[in-house]
């Protein structure tokens, strides 16, 4: 019972997403990889940091806040959440611990094409959630991006079209469709072409900052690491 009480405060911060909120309110471009990072994979999908390198670095780095977007599954996160957990508790010093939220990558379909969606600050134990948490892209009617989006939403969650500008069909095509179906945000500041040092692509971010400003969307910024550093993609 006692662990249950400790790791209680940490559980409802991962699920805020009304700081988050706030946060993505004031992303700019310079809020990634440094201060923010809300798109990382471990080992539990297609990524090779194991959870708790994955937090290690995140402390090192002197990030704020971050979120595991593992493709469906939130794995990674608990584990990540665990040894941050326990990691604070061992320690004297609480400031450098970085705030993490909730997260993962949900395979949709959108105009037609697969497009992925990320979810924050969601109630992972969500009945609604069950059928984008096994570990595969989910099929049928649950793959479309209103469902997708819908069921985040009832899990307390914010949803984010991730780098929407690396489809098959145009961002200016997807982002008022998603804002039909209900999406709350962009990934407005992303590395299409996965530069080093990493840093936004200034064309695309420039079009979707302002598909973000039309539609009154939220910001959101990540690496999308694959590898072993949370500063680059791969």
């Amino acid at each position: 019972m006692f662990a249950n009480l400790v790791q209680a405060p940490s559980k409802l911060m991962a699920q805020n997403a009304f700081a988050l909120k706030r946060v993505f309110q004031e992303t700019t471009a310079g809020s990634c990889p440094r201060d923010y990072n809300f798109h990382m994979h471990t080992i539990y999908s297609d990524g090779q940091l194991q959870p708790e390198a994955l937090v290690e670095q995140a402390i090192a780095i002197g990030l704020k806040g971050f979120a595991i977007t593992d493709h469906h599954t939130t794995n990674g996160y608990l584990i990540a959440q665990k040894y941050l957990d326990d990691r604070q508790n061992s320690s004297d010093r609480t400031d450098s611990i970085p705030h993490l939220w909730t997260g993962f990558e949900v395979t949709a379909e959108l105009l037609d094409i697969e497009v992925h969606i990320l979810g924050f600050a969601f109630n992972p134990e969500h009945s609604a959630l069950q059928p984008y948490l096994k570990r595969e892209a989910p099929i049928g009617s649950e793959a479309y991006a209103g469902e997708v989006i819908a069921a985040i939403h009832q899990a307390g969650g914010l949803a984010i079209l991730a780098h929407p500008a690396r489809y098959k069909r145009s961002h200016i095509e997807l982002v008022p469709e998603a804002v039909r179906l209900g999406i709350d945000g962009v990934e407005t500041y992303y590395a299409y072409n996965n530069p080093n040092p990493w840093k936004p692509s200034p064309s695309q971010t420039q079009d979707v900052q302002e598909l973000s400003e039309t539609y009154q969307l939220l910001n959101s910024c990540g690496t999308d690491t694959h590898g072993l550093s949370l500063l680059q993609r791969l």
